[in-house]
């Protein structure tokens, strides 16, 4: 059996937990508080406490710039990853955006590709889901169903937006549908063949194939499903012994299949406590610490004025290497007039064998 890594301890129960995609960050959701650790040396880097219930999902963007959050008082913030780890401690940075137009819980989010110029999908039990513009915080379309919808996701391409309801059923909304309509009521008696039905229980859960034909769903009646989507039949069923809450498709890594392929570096211990307020005894940890923009007053020499200091070194070795001692330069000086003075002979024999041929030719 494959060995526990690590076990780690946090500050409370998790009730949502999400890695940034470059793999440097860790994100969770505890109680109402959103918890930011850096994964190679478990510091805790940042609190963000901006919302007034708990929460419920986060999710990156594809490029790890921003990241979102969703809670159960009913607001989906944006926040830019840069202003968080640039802020001070003391500080709780403001969230890019607020998006305030759900009325009940929020229940799920995704993400789409693009980085900052991402759209973002939003899940409620208002019975609606919602598409955002992540760079402008425009709400771009709001569709409303009969039942209340506990995830969403995009495929790929973002043709269509897919939406798991707490009666088991799973809405397809063509997001390319024309004419454009910000404000969409989908009715599952007139969209016959654009509604998944299969599951007896809420849908948790749900994540598409990279080539957009296949969706994963998982749902409280303790099975995994497995559809095409363009047929809506179900191809395969997983049983669980209980409600499935997590369940998405991924790449498989290249040496997935090798018995040989482990982690080589051990994952170390988040810390309870926020980075630089640690009692005595947690700093015998030796590593480096690079801090974005503001640092701390406490911590000593930082690291911009480490690197002026090494930059001034470079540059005054640099210039001891250009001009050398006096004695080095004397003779640099002597040898070069030797030289001169060879080339300034070459050239008078030059000119006066020229200027011999041309006179013998002219007699």
């Amino acid at each position: 059996q494959d060995q526990l890594q690590q076990k780690i301890i946090c500050p409370g129960p998790v009730t949502c937990l999400t890695a940034s995609p470059n793999g440097l960050y860790v994100l969770a959701g505890i109680a109402e508080s959103i918890y930011l650790w850096e994964v190679s040396n478990g510091n805790l880097l940042a609190i963000l406490n901006r919302h007034y219930q708990d929460l419920t999902c986060l999710c990156f963007t594809d490029d790890s710039s921003h990241f979102l959050s969703g809670a159960k008082d009913c607001l989906a913030l944006v926040w830019n990853l840069y202003s968080v780890l640039q802020a001070e401690p003391s500080q709780i940075p403001d969230p890019r955006h607020v998006w305030s137009r759900h009325s009940l819980p929020i229940t799920d989010l995704c993400c789409g590709f693009g980085g900052p110029l991402a759209r973002a999908a939003t899940a409620s039990l208002d019975q609606t889901a919602k598409l955002w513009e992540v760079s402008s915080g425009e709400l771009l379309l709001s569709v409303l169903f009969d039942v209340g919808i506990m995830s969403v996701t995009l495929d790929l391409a973002e043709y269509h937006m897919f939406c798991g309801g707490m009666d088991g059923s799973i809405f397809q909304v063509d997001l390319f549908a024309w004419p454009v309509q910000r404000d969409r009521t989908f009715q599952t008696e007139r969209e016959n063949g654009k509604v998944f039905k299969g599951h007896r229980n809420q849908v948790t859960c749900l994540s598409v194939s990279t080539d957009g034909s296949l969706l994963l769903s998982g749902s409280h009646d303790e099975t995994v499903r497995l559809w095409d989507i363009q047929s809506k039949q179900c191809l395969k069923t997983v049983n669980h012994k209980g409600p499935v809450t997590n369940a998405f498709i991924v790449l498989a890594p290249a040496n997935m299949f090798n018995p040989d392929g482990k982690p080589s570096v051990p994952l170390p211990k988040f810390s309870k406590h926020l980075h630089g307020t640690e009692s005595s005894d947690e700093q015998g940890s030796e590593g480096v610490t690079l801090r974005l923009g503001l640092h701390q007053q406490e911590c000593g020499e930082s690291y911009l004025e480490k690197a002026e200091k090494m930059y001034a070194q470079m540059y005054s070795t640099r210039e001891k290497n250009l001009m050398g001692d006096q004695e080095h330069l004397t003779l640099q000086v002597s040898e070069l007039e030797e030289e001169v003075s060879t080339l300034r002979k070459i050239n008078k024999n030059l000119f006066d064998f020229s200027a011999r041929i041309i006179t013998k030719q002219a007699k």
